[in-house]
């Protein structure tokens, strides 16, 4: 779902924000930081940005598909009308 090393880079970045007085607690809440981050992320409803991407191509393939289908469906419509009027 998430990358990793991206979470750790945000719990690196969080933990580097800290005051310089309290290094000492700087790993235990890196640590803490990394483990809020996985949970929270994992419950929101996302997506990858590749399943993403991937599921916008079907999308995009699928409305092309769909607007050739339309076309030929009002092709065929004027063809029956007009074998009609004669």
């Amino acid at each position: 779902m998430f990358d990793p090393k991206a979470i750790d880079d945000i719990a690196n970045r969080l933990a580097g924000a800290i005051p310089p007085g309290l290094n000492n607690l700087k790993e235990d809440l890196e640590k803490n930081f990394h483990a809020i981050l996985q949970s929270a992320l994992s419950k929101l409803d996302l997506v990858a940005r590749e399943e993403f991407e991937v599921q916008k191509m079907v999308l995009a393939k699928t409305r092309s598909k769909l607007e050739d289908l339309e076309k030929r469906v009002i092709e065929i419509e004027q063809r029956l009308t007009g074998k009609e009027e004669m």
